[in-house]
Order: structure tokens, then sequence, then C-alpha cells
């Protein structure tokens, strides 16, 4: 059986954050850019909740590591 790889929506859904693709873009569109220079869990936007748990993705280096990359490049642009 193939695994099937966590999507940005599912990050989303971690989160506790609206996951379709429409609220994903408005979120973006609301929150970047940002500054170059801040780690993407400690951007004011997310929750202490929030923040730990993207800081334990990214530190895990897993699966839902380059999600979060992903993320993070998105809200740079």
């Amino acid at each position: 059986m193939a695994k099937v790889s966590p999507t940005l929506n599912d990050l989303f859904k971690q989160l506790g954050l609206p996951d379709s693709d429409d609220e994903i873009q408005a979120f973006i569109n609301a929150y970047q850019p940002r500054a170059e220079t801040m780690k993407l869990h400690e951007a004011p936007n997310w929750t202490a909740a929030q923040s730990a748990l993207l800081e334990e993705i990214i530190n895990e280096d897993g699966n839902w590591s380059y999600l979060a990359d992903h993320l993070d490049v998105l809200l740079r642009k």
C-alpha cells in the first residue's frame, strides 16, 4: 500500500485553522510578507500551541517539515 504524504491542507488542519484552498490562500494573503529574519514559528499570528507545533515539526525534519518549509516560503513572497 502506498504511503500518502500530508498536504498543506493537512498542516492547516493540524494547526486548527480553516483548511480549504481558498481559506489557506486568504491566510497567506493576510500574513505575508513576513520579515526575512523571522522564523516561521516566531510569527506573531500563531497561538502558543500553533507556534510550538510548528517548531516541533521543523525540528523533527520529518514528513511534515517540508510543508512547514513550503508555508514559510509562501509567507515570504
